[in-house]
This record gives C-alpha cells, sequence and structure tokens, in this order.
C-alpha cells in the first residue's frame, strides 16, 4: 500500500531544491536547423525541448566524452597522474583525422594529452590515453561499453575512442545527454579542461590550436563542452553555459545538437536553444541540499520518524510566470519498518506543473534508525496489527 503527501509550493517557495526530471515540454522551442536535438535543464535535471532524442545517430567525435570519462574516472583512482608521461605508440601516431601531432620520439605528459584530447579533439591523443587507461584500445573500449550500461546509456555502443566512423557506433542525445551531465557531476575538478579556447603540444604545428567550440568565444556563460563531425554523423555539438538568474545563482543549461549542414550552423542552433531556454523557463528552488522535505511516520525503530530528502538542492524549471502552479507529493511504502540505513530511497516525489508530472525524484533518509528494542518491536506489530 502506498500513502500519498501533497503541499502547494506556496508554503515552501523559498527554501531549496534538486530534481531528476521526466519533462514536461510546456512551451514551443524554436525551430532547430539539426537532425536531432534535446535541451535539458541541467539545475533541475529537466527535459525543456526535444526532437528525436531517441534515434539512433553516429556520435562522430562526441564519442571522445566517455573516453574523457574514463580517463578523468582513472585519474580520481590515481590509476594514472596527470604529471606522469606517456609513450606515444604507433597506432595512435599514425590515426587519421584530428590530431594533435604527437609522435614515438616523444614522451608525452597524461595533462597535456587531455588538453590534445578535448581542445583538439586529437584521436592521436585519445589513442594514446585509451592505451595508458585501457591497456589495449579493445579493452578500453569494453570498458567504455560497460560504463554507457552503468549509466543507463541504453541506445549506445561504442566500436573505438576517437569516434572515427565504424558499423554499428552509436549513440542517440538522450545517452549522449546523461554522459555529459555526469561528466559534470562527477568530475568537476576536470571539466574545466572543455573551457580552454587554445593548446599546443610544445613542439608540434599550430594547425589545429583552437577549440572548434565556438560558442566559448562569442558567449563568455560557456563553458564547454564538446564538437564533432564526420560526413555521415554531420556537424555535432553539446554546450553547456552557466548563468546567474534571479532565482537561481550558476543556472546550468545544456543543449545537444546533432546532425547540422556546417559548423557555423550547429553553434548557431546551440546557442538559439540555449538563449530560449534561460528566457523562456525560470528555475524554482524548492528544497536545499540535505533539508527533510518531510518527516514520514517509523514503525519499529529506535525513533518514530524519519527524515527524507536529497544531498543536492532541489530545483524545478518552469515557465516564466507559473511558479504558483508547482505542487508536490510524496509517495511511500506505507508502513515504513526500520532498519533504515543512511541515505537509502525510502519515498518519491512527484513534482507537478499544474495538471502536468514534471519529475519523479528519489528521496533518500537523511539519517540511519536502528530497529527498537524487542518490546518496543512488539509493541509496534501490535499497533500495526490494530491499524
Amino acid at each position: 500500500m502506498f500513502k500519498l503527501k501533497k503541499w502547494s509550493i506556496a508554503c515552501i517557495l523559498g527554501c531549496a531544491q534538486a530534481a531528476t526530471w521526466v519533462g514536461a515540454q510546456v512551451l514551443s522551442p524554436p525551430e532547430v536547423d539539426a537532425r536531432a536535438y534535446l535541451l535539458i535543464d541541467v539545475s533541475a535535471h529537466q527535459v525543456l525541448a526535444e526532437h528525436l532524442s531517441e534515434e539512433q545517430v553516429e556520435p562522430a567525435s562526441l564519442t571522445k566524452l566517455m573516453s574523457a570519462y574514463l580517463v578523468f574516472d582513472a585519474l580520481k583512482s590515481q590509476k594514472i597522474r596527470l604529471d606522469q608521461t606517456m609513450s606515444v605508440s604507433v597506432r595512435a601516431w599514425k590515426m587519421p583525422g584530428s590530431r594533435m601531432f604527437i609522435d614515438p620520439k616523444m614522451q608525452v605528459p597524461v595533462e597535456d594529452l587531455v588538453k590534445g584530447m578535448i581542445v583538439q579533439s586529437g584521436n592521436d591523443a585519445t589513442v594514446a590515453l585509451a592505451e595508458a587507461v585501457g591497456g589495449t584500445v579493445e579493452h578500453f573500449v569494453d570498458l567504455m561499453n560497460e560504463q554507457a550500461r552503468r549509466l543507463g546509456m541504453k541506445s549506445t555502443v561504442y566500436k573505438n575512442p576517437e569516434g572515427l566512423p565504424a558499423p554499428g557506433h552509436l549513440t542517440t542525445a538522450h545517452d549522449l545527454s546523461i554522459l555529459a551531465q555526469r561528466l559534470i557531476q562527477d568530475f568537476p575538478q576536470y571539466v574545466g579542461y572543455y573551457a580552454i579556447k587554445k593548446y599546443r603540444y610544445p613542439g608540434t604545428p599550430a594547425a589545429n590550436d583552437t577549440n572548434r567550440n565556438t560558442l566559448l568565444f562569442r558567449d563568455p556563460t560557456v563553458d564547454g563542452l564538446k564538437t564533432g563531425h564526420t560526413d555521415a554523423a554531420g556537424y555535432c555539438m553539446i554546450a553547456t553555459a552557466k548563468r546567474d538568474t534571479p532565482t537561481l545563482a550558476g543556472h546550468r543549461l545544456l543543449a545537444v545538437v546533432l546532425g547540422a549542414s556546417s559548423e557555423n550552423i550547429r553553434s548557431v542552433e546551440a546557442q538559439k536553444i540555449l538563449n530560449w531556454g534561460f528566457s523562456a523557463f525560470e528555475p524554482i528552488k524548492l528544497f536545499n541540499a540535505d533539508q527533510a522535505v518531510s518527516q514520514l511516520r517509523l514503525w519499529k525503530g529506535q525513533d518514530n520518524e524519519v527524515g527524507v530528502g536529497r544531498h543536492e538542492a532541489i530545483v524545478v524549471s518552469v515557465p516564466l510566470g507559473q511558479a504558483k502552479q508547482i505542487s508536490t507529493q510524496i509517495e511511500f511504502k506505507d508502513p515504513l519498518v526500520a532498519p533504515i540505513a543512511l541515505n537509502a530511497t525510502v519515498a518519491q516525489m512527484h513534482l507537478k506543473l499544474g495538471a502536468n508530472e514534471l519529475s519523479v525524484l528519489p528521496l533518500l533518509a537523511l539519517k540511519e534508525v536502528s530497529q527498537a528494542s524487542i518490546f518496543g518491536r512488539a509493541w509496534d506489530a501490535i499497533r500495526l496489527w490494530v491499524k
């Protein structure tokens, strides 16, 4: 049996917020000249607009976002270090396409390889890092696919780490948005590399030293992430921007644009939908990080209730002027019985805008509650039987 509780937004405006969104499109987005696109409110984890976001496409160099995820994870776990030098294999040296122009005579620090992979989109740098982390490129690709499954990227299959065309090498705008958000969330200490505008490794030509994300040069609020292009994939971009708004500091949106017809068009279209998202919607903070959303009745425990909430703020993104239409419902299994572990998922919050459900958000126990004594448990058992 499930028990529901509901509050009007009027009772909780001014508190803090954080959410995981199903997504309810309530405004008509602008026309976007691309095969597929997706606009995500990262602060609210909410889909604001999309077109063919579940259609499988070739990711081109957007593939390197997953390669970077695994490299960042290896750095975080200290499997490799930024100052560690790596040899350059013949395989890496001979990679076609975009390169940072390293060769087997060089010993290149990992940090420079990371910059070469991100800023220059170097296929040679990417293969060198794949060999450093995975031992072989083939094993690294296995790790990429395993990580995609763990992240819930259900329509993604990787065949290489750099993104050159290969049969079956496919993803979707939706899956790419999952990866991009997790990259930002899981590795905030490393995502600053995506904002670097120019980079060249000493002793290499400057022919490919400028970040292809032209929005970095046009919009000071844009700080990433990646571009890609092949004949089959078209011109692709994942762009993210962070702006302070009247209702939320550091409000972040993320745009995925796939299959545009030119480098300029992908940038123009990504900028267009980012600007639309920031101007048409406002983020509303409902609950602070670690704030109890509710105190739930608990049975057979040392405490009679347990506070539930999130470790991040709970934010809702709504069309301008519609904040008063937000409502929440909390759903949990009744009876809720101890023991309850810290951070256990014990409830769900449904966030709605009028009659439309925007999000279903797991709520965690904000403290551990142990079982009551044998007498306490017996007494609650009797009370539950009567109930």
